[in-house]
């Protein structure tokens, strides 16, 4: 959630000369930032995004204001231009939009399809049970959850990785509130911060890895940060660690079969997209659809081999490694999270149509201009406690200012470990707060903040001391 605060800065600049700074690559488009074209539209958006950020507290799912908003927005837009027989602008703006977010939902949705297809399979049980049954301390646990949460997230996207390491953190936990709430505070450092030097760690990660302003190779410089990012909070929290052990033994869960096929044509997938991007210059939403073709045949073999087996089946084993249980590829693929994929259409559209108006290239000036690139990026990932990134990041990568790979990979890094200032500003804090209700919370968060602070201004030093190249 981190586009309100972008929002402020555009309205507290609606007062500036504004005729001078429309959008040079599109000389013929309107300049509306001071009509009540784009006050409306400047105001429709903020409000759609308070709706959002207060979803936790109104019950309304997320992408529903901010696709209305889009909606409206680019109705205000086409009707503008029909006006002033400018026909063809407006339709060829939402169209370049609309393209940026097809690659991004494909992308996604394969991602997520493959995430749902281990979870079916039970890769996902089998690991949180392995960890129960190990006997682990509370710190030692601690430790595991943050650094498989680092190293998990990514490949698999935080919000899903977050979730999997709080379910064993309160399997384990039982009514010790204090491990609990630190376990989960860990948790949300630990897979911000992994997802932010890969590709596919997260949403703005991957927008910038699309957008061929980052190489994929790039993004692991920013693993050294990264990992002081998670360290230097954990550091300082596992003292408050109580030295207890936790009770319980459950018993061992066995994955379906074809599980670790599955895995393993999930990392084929992610190679042949890069392979794809790399060396064959094609955009890497096409090397995903291809290995989705992967999970499909997969999926298509099981059924066969499943409906071959004519052993009888007990059903007590069913579900076991060895008993042939096929899946419907379509299943996961509806199980994807729709409301979060939509969300992204909004996001995409309006800030799309924000910058249409010209409001981008104003903050495109007082930002990187004024403030200067590297107080700019910084600036950005303290926003991002507050409002998602993705619609920070999108705005970022429509204003393209002109920066080194250094500064890209800083706005990328302080832009996605940023949200772990607060609980509310990533979607990992804001599902373990629902997920761990009333032990993990807002303010049991934020008496961390400081820690989680400390971590953020090392990264940062780290990053621009390790990458001094790069600027």
């Amino acid at each position: 959630m981190r586009i309100l605060s972008l929002a402020v800065l555009l309205l507290s600049l609606c007062g500036f000369p504004l005729s001078a700074l429309a959008d040079a690559g599109a000389p013929e488009r309107l300049d509306l930032t001071g009509n009540w074209v784009g006050y409306a539209a400047l105001a429709i958006f903020i409000v759609a995004y308070a709706l959002v950020m207060t979803e936790e507290f109104t019950g309304l799912r997320k992408s529903k204001p901010v696709i209305l908003a889009a909606g409206v927005i680019w109705g205000l837009i086409a009707w503008s231009y029909q006006r002033l027989n400018l026909h063809g602008l407006a339709e060829a703006a939402v169209r370049h939009d609309l393209l940026e977010y097809a690659e991004l939902l494909l992308f996604l949705l394969v991602a997520m399809t493959y995430i749902n297809a281990m979870e079916e399979r039970g890769v996902f049980d089998a690991l949180r049970a392995w960890l129960i049954r190990k006997g682990f301390g509370f710190r030692t646990l601690f430790w595991l959850t943050g650094f498989l949460a680092f190293f998990i997230s990514p490949v698999a996207d935080n919000l899903t990785t977050a979730l999997l390491m709080c379910a064993v953190v309160l399997s384990v936990g039982g009514d010790n509130q204090r491990f609990v709430l630190l376990s989960c505070i860990n948790i949300v450092v630990g897979a911000n911060a992994g997802g932010a030097f890969s590709p596919f760690g997260d949403i703005t990660t991957l927008m910038v890895w699309q957008k061929g302003v980052v190489e994929f190779w790039q993004f692991f410089d920013l693993f050294v940060p990264s990992l002081v990012n998670f360290l230097v909070p954990a550091l300082l929290m596992q003292f408050a660690i109580p030295k207890l052990k936790p009770t319980g033994c459950p018993e061992a869960v066995q994955m379906r079969s074809g599980a670790l096929t599955v895995i393993g044509l999930f990392l084929a997938t992610i190679i042949t997209a890069v392979t794809f991007h790399n060396f064959l210059d094609l955009p890497p939403v096409i090397g995903m659809l291809t290995g989705l073709g992967y999970l499909q045949l997969f999926g298509f073999f099981l059924t066969k081999l499943a409906q071959n087996n004519h052993r009888p089946r007990r059903k007590k084993a069913s579900g076991q490694m060895g008993d042939i249980v096929p899946f419907d590829v379509f299943r996961n693929v509806a199980n994807a999270e729709w409301d979060t994929l939509l969300f992204f259409y909004g996001v995409v559209m309006c800030v799309g149509g924000l910058g249409f108006l010209g409001y981008l290239a104003i903050a495109s000036q007082v930002m990187y201009t004024d403030f200067g690139a590297t107080g700019a990026n910084i600036t950005i990932g303290l926003l991002s406690a507050i409002v998602d990134n993705i619609p920070v990041m999108f705005a970022v990568l429509t204003m393209h200012p002109d920066m080194s790979t250094g500064q890209w990979l800083l706005v990328t890094m302080t832009a996605g470990v940023g949200g772990s200032l607060l609980s509310i500003g990533s979607a990992a804090g804001v599902a373990l707060m629902g997920q761990a209700r009333g032990r993990y919370t807002f303010f049991g968060h934020l008496k961390w903040a400081p820690a989680v602070g400390l971590g953020y201004a090392a990264s940062i030093g780290a990053h621009m001391w390790l990458n001094a190249s790069l600027f």
